[in-house]
């Protein structure tokens, strides 16, 4: 298969090509970039009036936690918005490794019935995964909590020296297997007691392997100052590359975000320690979210029993958080489709009661726990702020759900996350398209160590994009058209990404 791009305006590594250029593809390879009036090609793409870059790389998405990567393999939410390469196993929950064979760490987020699991480690998931290929490239990191859990179950305490040391075991095995890194999910209740100590032994093996280590803050009453300075210690103490999962503005907290964004410009500049951010102000939550501390210990089953609980139910229902029921919606509800799409404020009329604390409660029984919930809860001015930091990176923190037997609202960052920004960057001049291009491909490219990607240069991978006023022209993943005038090839193309410690 050969490609032939005519007059592209390429940006590439923080450049702009001065000169439209050619772009000729061979197989799954950009094979030569200048003025190419005589060659032939399979197909030719006029690139004139748009602009081509490198496929965008999303170094924060769902699809796995939605399990969409079997039943969706195409991921043609991602190849509509330009994306090439996903980074899964984020907010400590990943496909493998599995001691037990059990995916309770992503209950979370989806049924995990769905799927018959037929690996353990790292490197029989990728196996089944290249067996199964799908629309763009896949990296994943490790779970924190997935491990975790498989090691002391629901229990909420300090692992024992024996415990971190199968713990680290486990972790540097993943890695060698192809793993990306470590990813943890700190507000989750299964990881919040996670001790400091313990989170960097973990990120010393990340860092012996020259991964990534990613982390979901730990809630704190006071904001997000204290986590913050957890993670900056973190990352001082052991040198890992650190990235800062869905670091968001939230209602009421805005002076304590600035105070941690500006921690992190005084970092020295050569500190690879960055945080993503989706350009749209809703946040995505487990509908237990809500639950006061004390009632999300333990598992799913024992936040379900405080909740059946007549006396227990009354005390939850008094310390849940003042909330504005309009503007939580409820995006999943397991069993009860006829939830979705409604807000809690709907919720009371359903179910005839007057307190919205109470037609939460009655959502979360209803759906035993097993629900999601859009929450607008983002300080929109903040968030584009915060868009143009220098460390600051983009992610859909979403999946691709074309197709689900699940009845769920899609979050619009599921489709435009990408677009939406290269729109701000085109129309509000929020930055130089040459950076915000560079944010998207190349430095995502180097941190996660993804060799000959994120670049357009002769002998690199054919992952490209065209573009112009926010709208995604044309992808190509590998050197196939994946994505063209909104139609797709319904041939997956995309590569399992194993990290360079897999093959030393």
């Amino acid at each position: 298969m050969t490609i032939l791009i005519k007059g592209a305006q390429i940006f590439s590594g923080g450049e702009r090509l001065t000169d439209r250029s050619d772009i000729f593809i061979s197989g799954d390879k950009i094979s030569a970039i200048g003025s190419f009036s005589a060659k032939i090609a399979d197909k030719v793409i006029d690139a004139q009036g748009c602009y081509v870059s490198p496929g965008f790389i999303d170094v924060n998405t769902d699809s796995d936690h939605y399990l969409s990567v079997f039943s969706d393999p195409l991921q043609e939410d991602f190849l509509r918005q330009g994306v090439t390469t996903i980074i899964g196993g984020q907010c400590g929950s990943s496909l493998a490794p599995l001691i037990y064979g059990r995916l309770d760490s992503l209950r979370k987020w989806t049924d995990t019935t769905k799927i018959n699991v037929n690996w353990h480690e790292v490197a029989e998931l990728l196996a089944f995964l290249e067996k199964h290929p799908l629309g763009v490239n896949f990296a994943t990191l490790v779970g924190h909590s997935t491990i975790r859990r498989d090691i002391v179950g629901e229990e909420a305490r300090n692992l024992t020296a024996k415990e971190v040391d199968v713990f680290t075991h486990v972790l540097a095995k993943a890695m060698r297997q192809g793993g990306a890194g470590l990813s943890t999910g700190l507000s989750y209740v299964h990881s919040a007691a996670t001790s400091p100590l313990e989170l960097e032994e973990l990120a010393k093996i990340v860092k012996k392997q020259e991964g990534v280590y990613t982390t979901h803050l730990r809630d704190r009453a006071g904001g997000v100052a204290e986590p913050i300075d957890e993670a900056i210690t973190l990352h001082r103490n052991t040198g890992v590359k650190t990235i800062i999962s869905h670091f968001i503005p939230v209602l009421g907290e805005e002076d304590l975000y600035r105070s941690g964004l500006e921690k992190l410009r005084n970092l020295d500049p050569a500190s690879e320690m960055y945080f993503d951010l989706s350009p749209f102000p809703i946040r995505i939550l487990p509908i237990y979210y809500f639950l006061p501390d004390w009632a999300k210990q333990g598992g799913l089953s024992e936040m379900y029993e405080n909740l059946t609980d007549d006396w227990l139910r009354s005390k939850v229902q008094k310390e849940i958080t003042d909330i504005d029921p309009e503007k939580i919606i409820i995006s999943r509800a397991d069993k009860n489709d006829v939830l979705v799409g409604r807000s809690i404020r709907d919720c009371m009329e359903l179910y005839g009661v007057d307190d919205y604390k109470e037609a939460l409660i009655k959502v979360m029984i209803a759906t035993e726990l097993r629900a999601a919930v859009f929450y607008e809860s983002i300080n929109q001015d903040l968030l584009m702020e915060a868009l143009t930091h220098p460390r600051c990176l983009i992610a859909s923190n979403a999946a691709s759900l074309s197709k689900t037997s699940e009845i769920m609202l899609k979050p619009e960052r599921a489709r435009r996350t990408f677009p939406k920004f290269l729109s701000l960057v085109e129309e509000k001049r929020i930055m130089p398209i040459e950076v915000a291009i560079e944010r998207i491909t190349k430095k995502p490219a180097s941190l996660f160590q993804i060799e000959k990607r994120g670049e357009i240069k002769e002998g690199f991978f054919a992952d490209v994009t065209g573009f112009r006023n926010g709208e995604i022209l044309f992808t190509i993943v590998n050197g196939h058209l994946a994505f063209e005038n909104h139609s797709f090839d319904l041939t997956p193309h995309g590569k399992i990404l194993r990290h360079r410690s897999h093959y030393q």
